[in-house]
């Protein structure tokens, strides 16, 4: 668990309807540690991570109780399970608008234990049924890092490399429609 997991705010897990599928953008899982421990919230003491982490190997760790509420996608939050997959997305350069790729692939062990997570979640969290991308629920531009003239997406994760087809396939959730608003 983070060290300020306790003070993020409590649900019930019968709130939590949507599962939202995030890649790190960091090297390993232990830079996605220090990102998460960091608080950037101080007037609660918290800061930003996923609920779930998928090492390349398949390990999962879990970092904020399925009952708290986990800052990891703007709006969606309070209904929602964060998964983050360790992944290199951008890095070290989210923001350069000539290192827009995201050209890792996503090992096997990581998609089987994705799917593997997202069925015991199922059967634990009644109201589960949609999950998204978390560049799905944040369109948002910023100014490119080399040329603020230019704007660049600040989410793509989990990107164009992700095996929805596969993962739609052999879970129990659907797609969020477009027009279910942020709960």
């Amino acid at each position: 668990m983070l060290p300020y997991a306790g003070l993020l705010e409590a649900r019930a897990l019968d709130e939590i309807e949507l599962l939202v599928v995030h890649c790190t953008e960091l090297p390993d899982l232990r830079t996605a540690r220090e990102y998460g421990e960091r608080i950037v919230y101080p007037d609660s003491g918290t800061g930003n991570s996923g609920h779930y982490y998928v090492d390349r190997d398949g390990r999962v760790e879990l970092w904020v109780p399925e009952n708290r509420v986990a800052h990891h996608v703007r709006g969606y939050n309070h209904h929602s399970i964060g998964v983050e997959l360790v992944n290199r997305g951008r890095f070290p350069d989210w923001f350069h608008s000539k290192r827009q790729d995201m050209s890792e692939p996503y090992t096997a062990a990581q998609i089987d234990a994705l799917l593997q997570l997202s069925l015991a979640l199922s059967g634990r969290l009644p109201a589960l049924r949609f999950v998204a991308g978390h560049e799905e629920l944040d369109a948002s531009v910023v100014p490119a890092s080399d040329d603020e003239s230019l704007s660049v997406r600040r989410k793509l994760d989990p990107g164009p490399r992700f095996p929805w087809q596969r993962f739609l396939s052999a879970c129990r959730l659907t797609r969020l429609p477009r027009e279910v608003p942020p709960g």
